[in-house]
């Protein structure tokens, strides 16, 4: 793929029923899961990105084989103690935070130890959060400034804990169950609410998991030891990546798209919610259960009277990933001033995408005032764009990537876009610009 595109007329109307890939937090948590069972799990739709593809060789390295082929994926798991490895076995995350957090939990009882990598994007991330549960439960780490690369070896004698995860992280949650795992005893987990696949693939396994909740904490407790048999799946299409078309369709004149067959878990829907109350013309159909999973159809239809909003705090973690196509697109777009709250955790992602945010819309002339990581657009209905704007320099992250194509599709004026590191999709998806070409969009 070339590493630049460019853009520079808009879309024009389109009417489609488009499949977005495989859901990638579900891939890599099926991979993860699937290596721990006992036998061949199966699963079909399997995201085939860079992201999990670094988890399939993650667990490659671990001991467990797997076999794929464009129909569908096996692994052929060992229980929760049949990881086999070498001492300072080599693991490179690629750029899959997901995956660099999560295997934490799984190397609890690792008798060898690990080196554990990332990309130059990963490297510069905080892995303190997830570092502190792991040594409270008995891993030792070793790393400089709490970044990768890692030194992970686990303990005979893992002891379960009790723990107030404070940052909406369904990251750290995750670590901490899947260490939970092979702990004996029960662990114990105080968390404000986020995206709780985990918790739903070991409901619907069977694990001995109790959740409740008030109206700011999820309370998790979960006894480990138990092994659990291997499981079939097929995994639904990804919200995240259902997103970008969501909002390329509700600022295209007289466009209305179908979007099949998506993961629409509650804790996932933040930006169905938000732009909804924007006066996206928005509906959820034909719902169905999958495996504890909602799964259904997204109809979005052109939607010429947005309006600003102040976004509830407590969709934050409902909308993380979604969040800077909302502030650089729909707000700059809608009528009124949208604000918005406590930020800060988008400074933690492949990049400081509030940064981002702010220089995009600065860029493209949209006013904004931020102060604390608490955030204030100004929106413009009748911003007309004059001009090249050059997207480059943002760590190659992949939604800062199909943010830009999404923005030089939809917003007016005579403007030419040059958009960098247009491979930096392949970590999470891959067809994104084929399918924009699909839709009619003109991508060179």
């Amino acid at each position: 793929m070339k590493k630049i595109v460019y853009i520079n007329e808009r879309i024009k109307s389109f009417n489609k029923k488009i499949y977005v890939p495989g859901d990638k937090s579900l891939s890599i948590r099926w991979i993860l899961m699937a290596s721990q069972a006992v036998g061949t799990s199966e699963a079909y739709n399997l995201l085939k990105s860079e992201d999990v593809l670094s988890a399939l060789n993650a667990v490659k390295k671990l001991g467990i084989n797997y076999r794929i082929n464009k129909k569908n994926c096996k692994i052929f798991g060992k229980g929760l103690n049949g990881f086999d490895f070498k001492n300072n076995t080599i693991i490179n995350a690629g750029n899959s935070g997901t995956l660099a957090r999560l295997i934490f939990g799984l190397l609890v009882k690792s008798k060898n130890q690990i080196i554990l990598k990332g990309d130059k994007s990963l490297t510069k991330r905080d892995f303190s959060r997830v570092i502190k549960p792991m040594k409270m439960f008995g891993q030792n780490i070793k790393s400089k400034n709490q970044k990768l690369p890692i030194k992970i070896k686990g303990t005979d004698y893992p002891r379960p804990i009790n723990y107030y995860e404070n940052k909406g992280s369904a990251q750290v949650k995750s670590s901490i169950l899947f260490a939970a795992m092979k702990t004996p005893g029960t662990t114990i987990i105080k968390s404000i609410p986020s995206r709780n696949h985990t918790e739903k693939l070991f409901k619907y396994l069977k694990l001995p998991i109790k959740i409740s909740k008030n109206k700011k904490f999820d309370f998790i407790s979960f006894t480990g030891t138990k092994n659990y048999k291997a499981f079939n799946y097929t995994i639904p299409g990804d919200i995240s990546s259902s997103s970008f078309f969501i909002v390329l369709t509700l600022l295209t004149k007289n466009s209305k798209i179908l979007i099949k067959n998506v993961n629409v878990n509650n804790s996932r829907t933040g930006i169905i919610d938000i732009l909804k109350k924007m006066n996206g013309k928005i509906k959820i159909k034909n719902k169905k259960i999958y495996k504890g999973e909602e799964i259904a159809d997204i109809e979005c239809k052109y939607s010429p009277n947005l309006k600003g909003i102040k976004i509830d705090p407590k969709i934050n973690s409902r909308a993380i990933d979604e969040l800077i196509l909302i502030f650089c697109l729909v707000c700059a777009k809608a009528k009124g001033v949208s604000y918005a709250k406590n930020l800060g955790e988008l400074r933690h992602k492949e990049q400081d995408r509030l940064e981002f945010v702010l220089k995009f819309l600065k860029t493209i002339g949209i006013k904004t005032i931020e102060k604390n990581n608490n955030l204030k657009i100004y929106g413009n209905p009748n911003l007309k764009l004059k001009g090249s704007y050059v997207v480059k320099n943002f760590m190659k992250d992949h939604r800062a990537f199909m943010l830009s194509c999404i923005a030089a599709l939809t917003l007016d004026g005579k403007k030419k876009f040059i958009i960098h590191d247009a491979d930096s999709i392949n970590t999470s998806f891959p067809n994104f610009i084929s399918l924009l070409k699909n839709l009619g969009a003109k991508v060179n």
